[in-house]
């Protein structure tokens, strides 16, 4: 299996507890994480724009009529993770909180057997809001669990907002 395909694993199992009437999990969906204004109308106000995107691995967001909020984005990967790629997923994450600034951002890894998240993860994973390791490709009823309620929390997270802000 490959990291696609595992992530198509993980959605449909996101995708069939309650997480909300109204929220959605998705793959490879790809997201704004820069814009850039290239000229302004006389006033300053933007005139031509352009937008950098992304392919998430898994989004998950909130549809109500024909407005999406997106939430969450899950970055997957099997077995191992780089220097390279705790580095690059990181500075995605932050790229993305500048375009969307309510958006969580986590990691998964599956595969991992017994051995725990790697230091290099936390030592430069440092925009990451959560991250969670599965022994194996196959979630456990255990690991579901625990699963389910952290991106219940993240979805709570994502959908409050700091005092004074509407």
């Amino acid at each position: 299996m490959n990291e696609k395909q595992w992530a198509e694993t993980v959605k449909d199992f996101l995708s069939s507890i309650s997480l909300s009437a109204n929220i959605k999990v998705d793959t490879l969906v790809k997201l704004p994480y820069a814009r850039e204004i290239l000229d302004y109308e006389v006033d300053f106000t933007p005139r031509e724009q352009s937008s950098m995107e992304f392919e998430t691995d898994l989004l998950v967001y909130e549809q109500i009529d024909d407005v999406i909020k997106p939430r969450i984005i899950i970055e997957a990967k099997l077995s191992s993770i780089t220097t390279h790629d705790a580095i690059t997923y990181s500075s995605k994450a932050q790229s993305h909180k500048t375009i969307t600034p309510f958006i969580r951002y986590g990691i998964i890894i599956g595969n991992r057997e017994h051995y725990p998240l790697p230091g290099r993860l936390f030592r430069h994973g440092a925009n990451f809001d959560f991250m969670f390791s599965f022994q194996k490709e196959t979630l456990s009823a255990i690991e579901k669990t625990a699963f389910a309620e952290l991106v219940k929390r993240e979805l709570l997270y994502s959908q409050r907002r700091p005092p004074g802000i509407e």
